[in-house]
């Protein structure tokens, strides 16, 4: 991949992409929404930085628009901006939709800018959703990223079945506990599933690793938790069983905060 774009590139998962695609030997375009950090990290990399929101669909089409004009096209999108807010059924509605607007919208406003200029191409052209576990599983704590992780992977799973034939490849990079700021943040709350994935996190570069190689392949699932396999069978297999044993876990977290 000799031209790519990394949205959310500013910290964590996102700059650690960046870094090893441009080790590599990629021209890479990292975007952010705060401007310092994209700029800090295509300092680094050699790399050209174009700040903006993910979840405005005019910043999406100026990203894209300003990394076609300079790299002369795009052949690796990785839409990994994302947000993790902590929440239930009684979560603001400015916070579901900030947060829809981020993880789901963002990758919409994606391809609806994309897909023109790659679909029967000739060549095929690679879209990367960074989705997260909590896309096949959940995540006890925070509604809004598990429904919202949940929708990120089914509009993955529509744009691979809808356009695999006409040169789409669309991979769902799908995390479990990885030690970036977000999970930081997570275990400063007291958050009793910040806390579960913190035991088999992570570093961002290592899932970057995973992901390198895995642009060898087509396989839509990129799971640097090989665990998380074995769960969303159980969760597909048996759902009761799971579900249960997700309420156990929420219980526990409930008595340790009454403890």
């Amino acid at each position: 991949m000799k031209r790519v774009v990394v949205t959310g590139a500013g910290g964590g998962i996102g700059a650690a992409l960046a870094r090893r695609f441009a080790a590599d030997g990629a021209r890479v375009v990292v975007n952010d929404l705060n401007g310092d950090a994209a700029r800090t990290v295509a300092d680094e990399i050699g790399g050209i930085a174009v700040p903006g929101d993910a979840a405005s669909e005019d910043d999406v089409r100026n990203l894209i628009d300003t990394a076609w004009a300079e790299l002369g096209g795009i052949d690796l999108f990785c839409s990994n901006a994302g947000v993790l807010s902590s929440g239930d059924e009684n979560t603001p509605d400015e916070q579901w939709q900030r947060d829809f607007g981020v993880n789901v919208m963002s990758h919409v406003y994606v391809s609806r800018a994309l897909l023109p200029r790659w679909l029967d191409s000739g060549e095929p052209k690679r879209l990367l959703i960074t989705v997260s576990a909590a896309g096949l599983l959940t995540l006890l704590g925070s509604a809004t990223y598990s429904v919202t992780k949940h929708a990120a992977l089914a509009y993955a799973e529509w744009l691979r079945a809808t356009y695999a034939h006409r040169g789409l490849i669309v991979q769902a990079l799908c995390p479990q506990g990885v030690r970036t700021d977000m999970l930081t943040r997570g275990n400063a709350r007291g958050s009793g599933s910040a806390a579960l994935l913190a035991e088999g996190a992570l570093a961002p570069e290592a899932v970057a690793d995973l992901v390198a190689e895995s642009l060898d392949g087509t396989g839509f699932l990129i799971l640097p938790h090989a665990e998380v396999a074995d769960y969303y069978r159980l969760r597909a297999g048996d759902p009761d069983r799971w579900l249960g044993g997700m309420n156990k876990l929420q219980r526990g977290f409930e008595q340790g905060q009454s403890a």
